[in-house]
């Protein structure tokens, strides 16, 4: 197992949270700390990270200590979104939940490199799925009651306390607390499922949040690229589509650009990317469409400006890209938003 904790981390802010989690129980938790083999002393370092397989035993002695079988519920209901650096405060930023809810798939490693985030959309729900590593024996339940709990709660710090899903999914045997899981998150809920899911009425989180940045977001969202591109070098993704983001004012780049600017042939940025489930042409096209609609909110620049700054050679392009994006034209999803 140890060979794994090379491989798989996760953020210092989780350790943090169950430390503080514990305090909330009356529990001293020094001892139990050492026991997972993580430094109490490193968890409020922003840099901090911690393999995966100790903050697996650290979730099982929380929950040993506490006696709570629901710990990691009550966990998720306390972490704070600064926790996540800029990913929470992107999200909190966000235009709607939808773009939430894809902020968090885009960049869940910053929280974790084990658990696979994923988002879907049919023509009424959006849904997102956690899904903890294949390779991992036993992993903690409680890491991933945390994490849907949070999940569902940012989506109430930022679209309202009424925001619930219309369907919950757990790949956890239902516990003893089976009613407190119930209330929080007002759903139906399968417990032994194949997932772990949350499902949302589509229509109500499309809906433009009232404190939508989009330029704070824009930041954050760099923020969050640049620390992944620092901890985690061998994701070619992250880095990818910081360089897209740098070379769109001077045009459209391309693959090639690219891998030259990163020190790489092509065929082995092709093979990279295809291992993280993705290739040039889906980052370019997505990182557009979300600047796109980032810039569009924002006032006061003209539809020349955002054309230059997504590497459109003439507004006629940028216009027939971004309705084929959303079904408007640029000045349509201006006056609607």
């Amino acid at each position: 197992m140890e060979s794994r904790d090379k491989n798989h981390s996760t953020l210092g802010s989780v350790a943090a949270l169950i430390e503080q989690t514990l305090r909330y129980y009356k529990c001293e938790p020094a001892a139990l700390f050492r026991s997972a083999g993580i430094d109490i002393e490193r968890i409020n370092d922003p840099a901090a990270r911690f393999p995966v397989t100790r903050m697996q035993k650290l979730w099982r002695h929380a929950v040993d200590e506490t006696g709570d079988p629901c710990f990691g519920l009550t966990a998720g209901e306390l972490l704070q979104p600064a926790a996540l650096h800029g990913l929470g405060l992107a999200w909190l930023a966000s235009d709607t939940l939808r773009d939430g809810l894809a902020r968090l798939t885009r960049f869940s490693r910053l929280i974790s490199t084990a658990a696979t985030v994923q988002f879907e959309e049919t023509d009424n729900s959006v849904n997102l799925t956690l899904l903890p590593p294949a390779d991992f024996e036993n992993f903690a339940y409680e890491a991933v009651d945390a994490g849907m709990a949070f999940f569902l709660r940012m989506c109430r710090i930022t679209g309202g306390p009424e925001i619930s899903p219309v369907h919950v999914a757990l790949m956890r045997p239902r516990p003893a607390c089976a009613d407190r899981f119930t209330v929080f998150f007002n759903a139906p809920i399968e417990y032994g499922a194949d997932t772990n899911l949350l499902s949302f009425n589509r229509d109500r989180v499309s809906i433009n949040l009232p404190y939508a940045n989009p330029e704070l977001a824009r930041i954050n969202d760099q923020s969050v690229v640049d620390y992944l591109a620092r901890f985690d070098r061998d994701s070619i993704t992250m880095r990818v589509r910081a360089t897209i983001i740098e070379r769109l004012p001077d045009g459209r780049p391309s693959q090639g650009t690219i891998a030259e600017t990163l020190h790489v042939s092509m065929r082995s940025l092709q093979r990279k990317l295809n291992r993280e489930n993705t290739n040039f042409k889906e980052l370019l096209e997505g990182t557009r469409h979300e600047l796109a609609l980032q810039y569009i909110r924002e006032q006061h620049r003209s539809i020349g400006e955002i054309t230059y700054l997504l590497g459109f050679s003439e507004p006629s392009n940028f216009s027939r890209a971004f309705k084929r994006w959303t079904g408007m034209s640029p000045a349509e999803y201006r006056e609607s938003a």
